[in-house]
């Protein structure tokens, strides 16, 4: 068979209440692009009805395919998990909770036509988020921008359209924490984007916990990064300088100022700022370490259960 011209990874978390219409819109759009597509749905470990569901739509439609992971491994691990599986000339990535309308697929499709490898999509507006979660996303992305050497746009997600080429590349990179947007930026090749007005979410709820959006920022930035191991080591040296002139302050005290009064708040406050640079320094490094550990243990990045899709089961 040949290679469809495009394929849509849509990973999927307890997303029964937008799945029908998901389908809908999306084989509208791309019926209307090319006849020869793909849509590779990834059940995240749903507790829902979602993977019946999904099951029920590719008896319906050879175009659909479906994974279902053995249990939860994340976003972008279940992106990934499509990504390996896509066999398109140029592959669209979208969540399933339609805040990030298919109809922008046709945009990215046609900008890509123009000789773009990687076109993202730039939200203009993003209704139904809070100031908290905009506000903390933009100062992520400036901090990330300012100490990488990669530039990953403010209001962008993972909605892209990307050539083979490009993910034949994210294919030779194994990392088990997965940033897939810092990931695509490294790559480089040409880069553009387009802009859309993000909608609403449908139903249910997002996913993202703050516990994982904070997981997902230190991904990020560990992953291409050595920064905070620099910052790390500047404080040290700080501290080092600051703990010697007190030293020097408190031998010049004692044998010239006789000024032999025990100071214990003093005391008490360079043990606790010392201890907790300390501290900090070393959660830093064990952060890196437990990346290191978990490459190199080499594990499945993710677990299928099942599948329509017979040529891999796990990677």
């Amino acid at each position: 068979m040949d290679r469809p011209k495009l394929s849509v990874v849509i990973p999927i978390y307890n997303e029964e209440k937008s799945i029908h219409e998901l389908y809908r819109r999306l084989s509208y759009v791309l019926h209307t692009l090319c006849q020869h597509y793909e849509l590779i749905f990834v059940n995240d470990g749903s507790q829902d009805a979602s993977s019946a569901m999904l099951m029920a739509l590719a008896q319906q439609d050879l175009k659909v395919k479906y994974i279902t992971l053995s249990r939860n491994f994340g976003h972008q691990v279940a992106v990934t998990a499509g990504l390996n599986h896509a066999k398109g000339d140029r592959v669209v990535i979208i969540d399933g909770d339609l805040q990030d309308p298919p109809e922008t697929i046709k945009d990215l499709y046609n900008k890509s036509l123009e000789g773009y490898e990687v076109v993202f999509a730039k939200r203009k507006h993003r209704p139904g988020e809070s100031l908290f979660k905009l506000w903390t996303a933009k100062l992520f992305y400036r901090i990330l921008t300012r100490i990488t050497s990669i530039h990953v746009p403010v209001d962008t997600g993972d909605f892209r359209i990307i050539d083979h080429k490009v993910l034949n590349v994210l294919k030779q990179m194994p990392e088990q924490n997965k940033f897939l947007r810092g990931q695509i930026s490294w790559i480089g090749f040409r880069q553009t984007y387009i802009e859309y007005d993000r909608e609403v979410r449908k139903g249910g709820k997002s996913g993202y916990t703050l516990r994982k959006m904070f997981k997902f920022a230190l991904d990020g930035i560990t992953s291409f990064s050595d920064f905070p191991l620099k910052l790390a080591s500047v404080s040290g040296f700080m501290v080092s300088g600051v703990a010697f002139i007190l030293m020097i302050y408190t031998l010049y005290a004692k044998l010239m100022l006789k000024d032999t009064v025990p100071g214990w708040a003093s005391l008490m406050v360079s043990i606790l700022f010392l201890g907790g640079i300390q501290l900090i320094s070393i959660g830093i490094i064990g952060e890196y370490i437990s990346r290191i550990g978990a490459d190199v243990r080499k594990r499945p990045l993710y677990i299928i259960d099942q599948s329509n899709i017979q040529h891999k089961t796990s990677s």
